[in-house]
């Protein structure tokens, strides 16, 4: 599907920075994506997408936007206390790669860190039209968490996945 040309349909905005990205550029959109995937607000997150955006998803594969705000309201309903770190892999062009860390708990207390990578691929008008995702999960002690800011934005104070030693 790689080859397939999303288009962004005409009453969408535009979600600078746009491509083609350079390092500060794709550091910044990784940045937002961090930002907007802290809110935990699916219709929020779903607006950086294009209407028929393509997601793999561990072995889920949503497409579209009102996949993505179903399956998003899924995640954050069983991922509680929800906290997510992104760094910037590689970029070029209209992809960017990142890998990420996230912490949460499920409903009895169990807390995990869920490691992973995502390939991302953009529209002109900064729109993400492609979302591939491998994650895997590590059960932790509540006392081995290392994300302790309040629920929402990372503080541009704390540490990233590579100050971690993540």
């Amino acid at each position: 599907m790689l080859g397939r040309e999303a288009k962004t349909q005409p009453h969408e905005a535009s979600r600078p920075p746009l491509p083609p990205f350079s390092r500060e550029t794709a550091i910044q959109k990784v940045r937002l994506a961090e930002d907007g995937w802290n809110s935990r607000d699916p219709e929020k997150v779903a607006l950086a997408y294009t209407i028929d955006s393509r997601w793999r998803n561990r072995a889920e594969f949503p497409s579209g936007r009102q996949e993505i705000i179903q399956f998003l309201k899924r995640k954050w309903a069983k991922e509680l206390d929800y906290r997510l770190i992104k760094e910037l892999w590689a970029y070029t062009g209209n992809r960017i790669a990142v890998r990420f860390a996230y912490e949460w708990h499920d409903d009895s207390g169990n807390w995990f860190r869920s490691y992973g990578n995502e390939n991302w691929e953009f529209d002109d008008n900064g729109l993400m039209r492609f979302r591939h995702a491998s994650i895997n999960d590590l059960p932790i002690k509540e006392s081995e968490r290392k994300y302790h800011w309040p629920l929402g934005r990372r503080p541009d104070a704390h540490a990233g996945l590579s100050e971690l030693g993540l």
